[in-house]
């Protein structure tokens, strides 16, 4: 069919016309080929422009039409139905847009005229190119989803729900409300928010049609106008729905105080809790973050931030059972742990580490185990035998019992504890102390044996034999190292420090002599240092490698070494044994210096030539390491070892190569922390329960992972924590130690144990102490919610998610985070509000910190962040009318007395009753000054400015330059997008403006439009504006959801994407890239096939595709070229 094109270029009034000579712009095309009739005429939009066009078409069989005139995005839609209604399929229409890309960017009418010739050519040329498509119409879905919870989120959620349609409500917090019900009250009526607002709340949750998904956010959205399918992603509230019955028992028990996010930070709650008493849904919330770094450093799991919050309330016996949850000897770890939590306490950003070992000692020193009550154990059939009783042992041994294994410990000494007994001195770990912890730990029904050696009188196949299904060897590492050094061997008065520590700890309490040297630098050689200076021997004297900062031993344990007359000599190797008639008489050593590093990162300690030297000495103690006594270990039954003379053991089950016997603590590592061998102890217990049950051991969780100590997503640190110095705990006077083993360390009273918890920063917020759980009778505390992903259906999209108030923080001039009596607007109105941090009084914060009194001054800011090149050049709108209320507020609550600033730049006072509000004002007394404040200081320069804050401005009325004097500050700070806005458009396929909020189809026509079909705005998140405004706009956005909805079908566009199959190369970059997830893969044919429904013609895949198989139907590479042809044609025809 030949092509007859008709060209219409528009006068838009003036719009184009008075830079554009659009007559000859018309003539120009008529003389372009293919052109049948070229007219101008002053407004093509109108109902005679649309009649000329269609006349034409009728009179001159068109079958391509050009329109020149204003955007594509206002009224291309018109013209195409004008072809339609005359018969041409919309899509042979194009559009060249000569308002915006010429008469208004052009200033030169000679220029614009040419311009305008060059693109009408570019548009004819292209639309000789175009090709028919059909339309398709597919039925609506009749459900809304409506995206916020806030006033323009509810009104539009009830307006559709009252239509009869069914509606999904999804909230972002934990409840809905939004900014308005934060405020105090709305002007200009001074209505109270929650009056007007929680009825809303209330209709929304009592509305059948309506389903609420608070606490949840939008993860994805597929599908197309009136089809979508959206994924919902709720966040665990660890509070269950319509169980919880709102009672706030939980929150009174909670010891973790954190900030409240409803009160914008200046007031503070329980991490169990809900934003506000009318808050929508009722039920509670637990807010959570990472588990605490010193949680996650403990290698036992412990619930460290748990315990050290319920020690600060005083529940010393919850504490307690909170810490046996992962550990079965809270008093003896609260001496001798090495507490590697307090190396990743965060508390060390502010000042110290919290004490955390002294207060899980402060705990259990202050619970009497005895009256514990046990907890009920249902009993198994199944026999464990436990070889060893020290940590690990009893690790094992406990935490199998307490799941109904019948539990016998075998141990080769006459009592239990393992090297805990014999290892540790007592005036570390008093006997007593052991001795009531491992009772309790026996109470629970654990079978015990002492006085049985493995391998002497018992062993690995006996056990078996005897019915014991699983057998866990803790056997520990008893036995000394030689030091290594000539005539070590050949000498009385060299003691195994290993040994030797074991027969005092077992009553053997005789000085070794007169004059000790102990070799080593770990904690046994200064426990073997400090044990004989008690014994009474004139002289004790270590001797390290190395220096300070290599020894291994805990530093505190040097400190009293050294406190006790210990003499340590450092950088001082062993050479050999001096010894006279057969017995020590001295020790040789060698001065070292430390050279480059040893395997292990630790430098190696060089000998310096010719710096011998003699320490007298008639006893010597090496002290250099244990390692494990493997005599039981003979024959093809026995474990396998490995190079280190360790048990070689499965490293994620702890099992030896023999079915059923694990192996955990020293016996494996080495020796190792107490610590340590708990966490191996629940590590086997994990293995043997799997093993027992005869599940796959390998498959099982093993001990729950707590994540990095040394990064997480953790609490904030509050700005300006003060400093406090950590508690340390009383110790023993050094001269009532000699001579006796009384315990050193007293540990802290109650008052210390309680102040020091309170300097824990909380940095996992909830801290799992699970004493809500114990309260809640409703059972509708579950701390093992996981988040849920639900898909709906929908029709139509409506976007409610509001606005953020700028943080003013950045513009400095102001004081805001420096001063504490600075406030933004939202900050005051929570201090305004009977649901505030004050209960609604207007108050200043004290040196303290502390709302305690009444501001006499306020000075009120307008525009902060708002009309600033530097920030936001819009108008906010609703600040001038906020800082009037504010004013009112001041002084209604506070007293008329009270002097009220106002600074502002003019007075935008527009609507119904605003201007009266202000007159109002004006009569109460508030001072207006027109003026920018440069400046908030604190620096005075005279006597009524001392202890003030003062506004330093120009009047800009008067000139004069003011130096004003005020008790508080607000800020009235700029309303910008949500700082997620850009990943929120990116699932929603909207857009943003240069401002940051969401943009419109059209600012004049299309504001409730997005580019997205089917996607609405509403409220806020479209621009600035008041609460009448968004309710308005929020049942426009109702109105075309419900439009769509009724109608039950939807015209979709043509514009779609396709893949041609004989050039398509199977290499699926198009299917990862699609958005809407339209297309798929032949398999059959292994090619990429577009699937029509979902795509919208986005044009991802055309412009990745790299063999050019994907194009986008009437946006083909032909349409394009044709329209660069066009452009270039005219150019040479109308020159440049």
């Amino acid at each position: 069919m030949a092509l007859r094109i008709g060209f219409y270029i528009c006068h838009c009034g003036i719009n184009i016309a008075y830079r554009v000579r659009v007559e000859e712009v018309a003539a120009f095309a008529r003389k372009l080929p293919n052109v049948v009739v070229a007219r101008d005429y002053k407004f093509m939009c109108s109902d005679p422009g649309q009649e000329m066009i269609e006349n034409d078409i009728r009179t001159h069989h068109l079958n391509r039409v050009v329109v020149a005139s204003c955007s594509p995005r206002l009224h291309e839609k018109t013209f195409q139905a004008a072809c339609r209604r005359a018969g041409v399929n919309p899509y042979l229409f194009q559009m060249a847009s000569v308002r915006e890309q010429v008469s208004w960017v052009t200033l030169d009418e000679d220029d614009a005229t040419r311009k305008a010739k060059s693109l009408a050519a570019a548009a004819i040329q292209r639309v000789s190119r175009h090709r028919p498509l059909d339309t398709r119409t597919v039925a609506v879905h009749p459900d809304v989803m409506v995206v916020g919870g806030g006033i323009a989120g509810m009104q539009a959620a009830l307006d559709v729900a009252d239509s009869g349609h069914k509606v999904f409500l999804v909230e972002k917090q934990s409840t809905i409300g939004g900014h308005m019900l934060q405020f105090d009250k709305t002007f200009p009526t001074l209505d109270c928010a929650a009056c007007i607002g929680t009825p809303k709340m209330v209709d929304v949750s009592q509305n059948a049609n309506i389903t609420l998904y608070s606490y949840s956010e939008v993860a994805e959205v597929n599908g197309f106008i009136g089809n979508y399918t959206v994924t919902v992603r709720r966040k665990p509230r660890y509070v269950k729905e319509g169980v919880c019955t709102g009672c706030g028992e939980c929150a009174k028990v909670c010891p973790v105080t954190i900030p409240n996010d409803w009160d914008v930070g200046i007031g503070t709650r329980q991490a169990i809790g809900r934003a506000f008493p009318q808050a929508i849904p009722i039920t509670f919330a637990i807010e959570k973050k990472d588990r605490a770094p010193c949680v996650a450093a403990c290698p036992a799991g412990i619930n460290v931030q748990g315990y050290v919050q319920l020690v600060g309330q005083g529940k010393y016996t919850e504490a307690v059972r909170l810490i046996m949850e992962r550990l079965p000897l809270p008093g003896v770890l609260g001496r001798v742990c090495p507490h590697p939590c307090e190396t990743y306490c965060r508390r060390a950003e502010v000042d110290a580490p919290v004490a955390i070992r002294n207060l899980k000692r402060a705990a259990a020193d202050r619970v009497d185990l005895s009256a514990l009550p046990l907890p009920e154990i249902v009993d198994r059939p199944e026999q464990v035998a436990i070889v060893g009783s020290g940590p690990a042992g009893l690790t094992s041994a406990y935490y199998l019992r307490l799941r109904g294994y019948r539990v016998t410990i075998f141990e080769a000494l006459e009592r239990l504890g393992g090297m805990l007994r014999v290892g540790i001195p007592d005036y570390r770990l008093p006997p007593e102390v052991l001795d009531r912890e491992i009772a309790y730990l026996l109470k629970h029904g654990i079978a015990v044996k002492t006085g049985r050696r493995l391998g002497r009188d018992f062993t690995i196949e006996g056990l078996k034999a005897e019915g014991f299904a699983a057998v866990v060897l803790a056997v520990g590492a008893h036995l000394g190292l030689s030091a290594g050094i000539p005539g070590e061997r050949d000498v009385a008065g060299v003691l195994n420090s290993v040994d030797w520590l074991r027969d005092v700890n077992l009553g053997a309490r005789a000085a070794p002599g007169r004059n000790v040297v102990v070799i080593g630098g770990g904690n046994v050689a200064v426990d073997a240092a400090r044990v004989a200076r008690r014994l009474g021997s004139d002289s004790v004297t270590i001797i390290y490698r190395r220096t300070r900062q290599e020894m291994p031993a805990y530093a505190d344990e040097i400190e009293e070494a050294l406190a006790e007359g210990i003499d340590i000599r450092y950088l001082t190797a062993p050479a050999r044994v001096i010894d006279r008639e057969g017995r020590v008489a001295g020790l040789e050593c060698l001065r070292t210096d430390l050279g480059p590093p040893d395997a292990g990162g630790r430098r190696r300690p060089v000998p310096k030539a010719g710096s011998e030297f003699v320490i007298d000495c008639d006893v010597l103690i090496p002290a250099i390491g244990q390692r494990i006594d493997l005599g039981w270990a003979i024959g093809s039954e026995a474990p396998a070892t490995t190079s280190r003379g360790t048990l070689a053991v499965d490293p994620h089950t702890l099992q030896t190569r023999l079915p059923g016997v694990f192996a955990v603590g020293d016996a494996v590592s080495g020796p190792a922390t107490v610590i340590e061998a708990v966490a191996a102890g629940h590590l086997a217990v994990e293995a043997i329960d799997r093993f027992l049950r005869r599940e796959e051991i390998s498959a099982g969780p093993g001990q729950a992972e707590a994540g990095d100590p040394a990064k997480g997503e953790w609490a904030k640190i509050p700005p300006g924590s003060r400093r406090e110095e950590r508690a340390h705990p009383r110790h023993l006077a050094v001269a009532e130690r000699m001579g006796a083993f009384a315990e050193v360390d007293l540990g802290f009273d109650e008052a210390e144990a309680r102040r020091e918890a309170a300097r824990c920063l909380n940095c996992g917020d909830c801290c799992e102490c699970m004493e809500c759980v114990r309260v809640c009778e409703a059972k509708a505390i579950d701390h093992g919610m996981q988040p849920e992903e639900i898909q709906v259906k929908v029709g139509s999209i409506i976007l409610a998610t509001g606005y953020d108030l700028m943080d003013p923080g950045p513009m400095r001039q102001f004081g805001y985070g420096r001063y504490p009596n600075v406030f933004t607007s939202l900050e005051f109105e929570r201090l305004s509000n009977a649901t505030g941090p004050t209960g609604g009084r207007i108050l200043a914060r004290d040196e303290n910190g502390q709302f305690t009194r009444s501001p006499q001054s306020v000075a009120i800011l307008h525009c902060v962040g708002s009309r600033d090149v530097n920030y936001h050049e819009y108008c906010s709108r609703v600040c001038c009318m906020y800082a009037l209320k504010y004013s009112h507020l001041i002084k209604e609550k506070v007293g008329h007395a009270t002097r009220v600033y106002d600074f502002y730049i003019d007075q935008r006072c527009y609507g119904k009753g605003y201007e009266e509000f202000y007159r109002r004002c004006q009569e109460e007394g508030t001072v207006f000054i027109r003026s920018k404040v440069a400046e908030i200081t604190d620096q005075a320069e005279s006597d009524a400015e001392a202890g003030k804050l003062v506004a330093v401005a120009e009047d800009t009325l008067s000139g004069q330059r003011l130096r004003v004097p005020v008790d508080m500050v607000v800020l009235c700070a700029a309303m910008e997008s949500r700082r997620d806005t850009a990943e929120v458009g990116r699932v929603f396929g909207v857009n943003q403006g240069a401002d940051g909020f969401f943009l419109e189809e059209h600012p004049k026509l299309g504001p409730l439009n997005t580019a997205t079909d089917g996607v609405f705005l509403a409220g806020a998140c479209q621009g600035p504006k008041d609460i009448p405004d968004t309710v308005a706009q929020a049942s426009g956005a109702a109105a075309k959801a419900l439009s769509l909805a009724t109608r039950g079908m939807v015209v979709i566009p043509s514009t779609i994407s396709w893949i041609d199959p004989d050039i398509c190369a199977g290499c699926q970059t198009c299917i990862g890239l699609c958005p809407y997830s339209a297309i798929e893969f032949d398999e059959r044919r292994a090619v990429s096939v577009v699937n029509e429904a979902l795509c919208k013609g986005c044009g991802s895949c055309a412009g990745a595709c790299p063999s050019g198989a994907a194009q986008v139907r009437h946006f083909n590479k032909g349409q394009i070229f044709a329209e660069c042809d066009g452009i270039m044609n005219a150019l040479k025809a109308v020159g440049i």
